[in-house]
């Protein structure tokens, strides 16, 4: 192949209990991209349509990621790069990370596949460090993977897949406000307490297993975030009663959606996720709030080419 077409999912980070480690990916919200050889070497962003970014390879995500692919290969030419851009950034559901993760997903694929995953990961997390200054992977790997995905480790990097029950849908609502996941890093606390320690590692560990035996009762009791979510949620508009309704319509589980100002939900089958949608959406209506709001399945193949 010399060109390729493909869709860059967008992605839900941190989920509650799992920040920095654990993320899922969504299978109908993402953009789209197309990458073409070329001869001349590097990157080369001829076209950005839907949001205002930089067309300079070096300090765009997409570019960053890519150069970073291109250090390590063989390939003496370089890549093309359009970016049809339909995730807003500084939303809360990966926008720097499908740029990042689709562009190496789709060089790899036009390379013939000489990286693996875990090595495209890698890459992807340079324009993650590009946008947020902390080259984190909790977007980029389930984008990469699909699925739900666990960081186990960093250092060095270890990524587990983790498989995803058949009826879960996610349910995203983002305000028309701009956080900046640089931003919202600097307002974290960097310590935590021994017992908020053992409540998170519970809960994180509940939600692994409610995902690896189908149990939705464990899922949902395991949503809990004892340490990030009180401290970001006090930038989000309305959050407590967003949650609340969302809770109170059905959902198995809320919370920030990566570093917010989306705000997520998990439930149990699309006609539930659709529930607390229309929840979610009547409570900024209320208050005179605009929003975009999605219901997605969980997307099990991350990046994936366009036919």
């Amino acid at each position: 192949m010399e060109e390729i077409k493909v869709f860059c999912p967008a992605t839900i980070a941190n989920v509650s209990c799992g920040f920095d480690v654990l993320g899922l990916a969504l299978d109908w919200v993402g953009d789209e991209m197309t990458v073409r050889k070329i001869p001349e070497k590097g990157i080369r962003i001829s076209k950005i349509v839907g949001q205002e970014l930089p067309l300079e390879a070096e300090q765009n995500v997409a570019g960053v990621a890519g150069l970073a692919l291109l250090d390590k290969s063989d390939y003496e030419g370089g890549f093309e790069v359009e970016i049809d851009k339909r995730i807003k950034p500084g939303s809360g559901i990966g926008s720097s990370a499908a740029s990042s993760a689709g562009a190496v997903w789709a060089m790899n694929e036009l390379l013939g596949r000489p990286f693996s995953k875990l090595e495209l990961v890698q890459f992807a997390m340079q324009g993650e460090k590009l946008a947020s200054d902390v080259a984190h992977a909790d977007n980029v790997a389930p984008a990469i993977y699909g699925g739900f995905t666990l960081v186990r480790s960093y250092e060095p990097l270890d990524i587990v897949p983790i498989p995803t029950p058949s009826e879960l849908y996610a349910t995203v609502i983002h305000p028309q406000i701009e956080i900046k996941t640089s931003d919202s890093r600097k307002i974290l606390k960097t310590t935590i307490s021994m017992q908020q320690g053992i409540q998170q590692w519970g809960n994180l560990g509940g939600l692994i297993a409610g995902l690896f035996q189908d149990d939705y009762d464990l899922i949902g009791r395991s949503l809990h975030d004892h340490i990030v979510e009180p401290i970001r949620s006090i930038l989000i508009p309305a959050f407590d009663d967003i949650k609340a309704n969302a809770l109170s319509a059905g959902a198995l589980g809320s919370g920030i959606s990566g570093s917010g100002p989306s705000i997520f939900a998990l439930s149990k089958g699309e006609a539930m996720a659709k529930k607390v949608a229309q929840s979610m959406q009547e409570t900024y209506q209320n208050i005179g709030i605009d929003f975009d709001i999605h219901i997605s399945k969980v997307n099990s193949q991350g990046v994936k080419k366009i036919t």
